[in-house]
């Protein structure tokens, strides 16, 4: 399925993160040591060419890494770099959020409003939906990208009213309100609220009320005639290596649900400029960076690593992908757009992430194997509950331990990485994530912690 967006709110563990082991803060940061792993971390992505594009790390006014990997366009030999403009996909989401902040601001809308108070022709089924529900993914709308012929339908350009007729008469997933699911129909949605209480086009508010003020002069809302000079050309991998995304989708699909473009210099002008009060009002910028069912905000997803918030989106379409976060309390930025399609943008960004917070990153190609005695295996078989649904059984193999999750077709060996902080660690090379078993007092093993894409506490059955 092409999906304008990975998952970055449901826990779909194992199978859809890939994530670093983490450990503890060694110590003081060696600046020099630092910006060398973080290159360190992006060159082990670029390798393959499972990743291309550019990236940025920022500490405060420091600036840890900014630099292009790969090329923009392989046909003509142009290498990616910070001037490069890259889609942002489904990290435009926040965008469209602040502006319907800012149309709150202005007295135009209230969030807590019904959609039908902008859009008298909104299907009978959504009387109920608000706009708040739309923002934080809990309006029950399907996600257009599940339709049987999105595929196809999204090559060729459509209206938002087009949009709205795919998917308003299919019924709602569930009750407004009632639970999460993340859906890009919400965002076409808002974009058609916004253009309605407004009275402008999309792209023309968000020029006027955000990329203008803010200074972000290589950014803008993405269109199917739009030429760009420093336009990176997308790309799948294949068998065979890359091949150009061609034909992608309609950039009117998207749209303000994840049709924008910019550079990594301008994602750190939207940060700085939305966390340094020059957009939204400070009650504003805490509705939308409060976390509500799903772990998401207001276009954006709400986690917390070591105390610290943060503030992050990703996304990814034919031939593009996109992570940005953001530590509002460190000024910490992470921006990493690339040019190729598939998860490594998202993986890389929690990894530097890491680096920029003085964690501890492990490698892939960096893991060794710890001997451990057979006998010593069995204290750690079991079945951990990480969430609803999902399970992970722990079971000791020939000459190792196995973890299978939920649904998971076989189990996968495990490679033991000794102990850290007291705990012991196994690594899963499958997916690259790590399991920390828990003991009590007595040395029994109580729960284990699952390290992908953050950290999943499960307890033992």
């Amino acid at each position: 399925m092409k999906a304008l967006i990975f998952s970055v709110a449901n826990v779909c563990l194992f199978a859809c993160f890939a994530s670093p082991a983490q450990g503890p803060n060694a110590g003081p940061v060696d600046t020099a040591f630092q910006k060398q792993r973080l290159d360190t971390v992006a060159s082990s992505y670029a390798r393959g060419n499972a990743f291309m594009g550019t990236v940025l790390v920022v500490d405060g006014d420091q600036t840890l890494l900014e630099k292009g990997y790969g090329m923009a366009d392989l046909e003509w030999n142009i290498p990616n770099g910070p001037e490069v403009e890259y889609p942002l996909c489904s990290v435009t989401k926040q965008f469209t959020a602040a502006l319907v902040l800012l149309l709150e601001e202005d007295g135009k809308l209230n969030i807590g409003d019904p959609v039908g108070k902008y859009l008298p022709d909104a299907p009978k089924s959504w009387e109920k939906i608000t706009l708040a529900e739309l923002l934080g993914h809990t309006s029950g709308i399907p996600d257009i990208i599940n339709d049987k012929d999105f595929g196809t339908w999204s090559v060729t350009a459509h209206s938002p009213s087009e949009q709205l007729a795919l998917i308003g008469d299919k019924p709602l997933d569930f009750e407004p309100g009632s639970q999460f699911e993340y859906s890009n129909s919400n965002y076409v949605v808002l974009g058609m609220v916004i253009e309605k209480a407004s009275g402008e086009k999309y792209g023309d508010i968000l020029r006027r009320r955000i990329l203008i003020p803010l200074g972000m002069q290589h950014s803008g809302l993405d269109a199917d005639d739009l030429i760009l000079p420093k336009r990176a050309q997308g790309y799948n991998m294949t068998r065979n290596g890359l091949a150009p995304a061609r034909p992608a989708m309609s950039m009117s699909v998207p749209w303000a649900a994840g049709s924008m473009y910019a550079t990594t210099g301008d994602l750190l002008r939207w940060e700085q400029g939305l966390f340094g009060g020059k957009l939204l009002s400070e009650s504003s910028l805490k509705t939308m960076t409060t976390a509500g069912k799903g772990g998401f905000g207001l276009g954006v997803e709400v986690a917390e690593t070591d105390g610290l918030t943060v503030i992050k989106h990703g996304g990814g379409m034919p031939g593009f992908s996109a992570q940005l976060t953001y530590v509002p309390e460190r000024k910490i930025l992470v921006a990493v757009l690339s040019n190729v399609y598939g998860p490594a943008a998202s993986a890389m960004g929690e990894q530097l992430l890491d680096v920029a917070l003085g964690k501890r990153v492990v490698l892939a190609s960096e893991r060794k194997p710890v001997p451990i005695a057979k006998s010593e295996l069995n204290r750690f078989a079991g079945v951990y509950d990480v969430g609803p649904g999902f399970a992970i059984t722990i079971a000791v193999g020939e000459d190792s331990l196995t973890a299978q999750g939920t649904n998971q077709p076989k189990p996968m060996a495990l490679m033991y990485q000794g102990v850290v902080d007291g705990h012991a660690r196994f690594y899963v090379p499958q997916f690259d994530a790590e399991l920390e078993f828990v003991t009590d007092a007595r040395g029994q093993v109580t729960s284990l912690v699952l390290h992908q894409g953050g950290e999943h506490p499960a307890k033992k059955r």
